[in-house]
């Protein structure tokens, strides 16, 4: 079985008696939490190779953890389309053909791309400014080449964005296929810059009240494949 993940858990969330003595027992859930978010990042990194199938135990021992928080782990990301649990052998991280990440795209800008429209047309200007810290959260992680950072930093706004329409449902649904496809698809630093400085240029467009930018930016963000 493939090994290559080398995300680890910190420390203080390793189980007691794994490098963890003389400190209080961390709660199983918070564990579990902290592991995810280690496979997440590994995942968007590359560290979790499409194709691999991966064992409980063998990326336990990578985080320090026994396999158990792996697995509840791995069936979260199964879940959320990431991997595949395979009985007795361990979770399949699956690997998307550019066909059914085109799919995923297409599926995203349907659900996305009219409520973006629709919320430019009636701004609330206030409501749009707060989102600043995000498009800049991104912006940033961007720059250091830090791909799980922008991945989340990405996601984020987005949510905020779609927020602003208040339905919640809305909010999960895309959420979920925008996850999907940051699992499936490792893009170039200079996509990411680009796509980071889209969601800055946007909010200076709506603030700017330049309704006709800011739907070209919107059209340009969702255009697949990314360039």
């Amino acid at each position: 079985m493939h090994g290559t993940a080398r995300a680890r858990v910190p420390e203080q969330s390793r189980p007691e008696g794994v490098g963890a003595a003389a400190r209080p027992p961390v709660r199983r859930h918070s564990v579990r939490g902290q592991v995810l978010d280690a496979l997440r990042a590994a995942l968007v990194d590359g560290s979790l190779v499409p194709g691999e199938i991966y064992s409980g135990p063998a990326l336990g021992d990578r985080f320090g953890v026994s396999a158990t928080p792996v697995r509840e782990a791995m069936q979260q990301l199964a879940l959320e389309g990431a991997v595949e649990c395979l009985p007795n052998r361990g979770f399949r991280v699956i690997a998307r053909t550019p066909g059914e990440l085109a799919e995923l795209a297409e599926v995203r800008a349907l659900l996305e791309v009219p409520v973006l429209l629709g919320l430019v047309r009636g701004a609330d200007p206030g409501a749009w400014a707060g989102l600043r810290p995000l498009a800049e959260a991104g912006v940033a992680a961007a720059e250091a080449g830090d791909l799980p950072g922008y991945a989340e930093a990405d996601r984020a706004f987005h949510r905020a964005v779609l927020g602003l329409a208040g339905n919640g449902q809305l909010i999960r649904v895309a959420d979920e296929v925008h996850q999907r496809i940051q699992w499936a698809a490792r893009s170039r630093l200079s996509v990411l810059r680009t796509d980071a400085g889209q969601h800055v240029a946007l909010l200076d467009a709506v603030l700017a009240a330049d309704a006709a930018t800011a739907q070209t930016l919107i059209h340009a963000h969702y255009a697949w494949p990314p360039h």
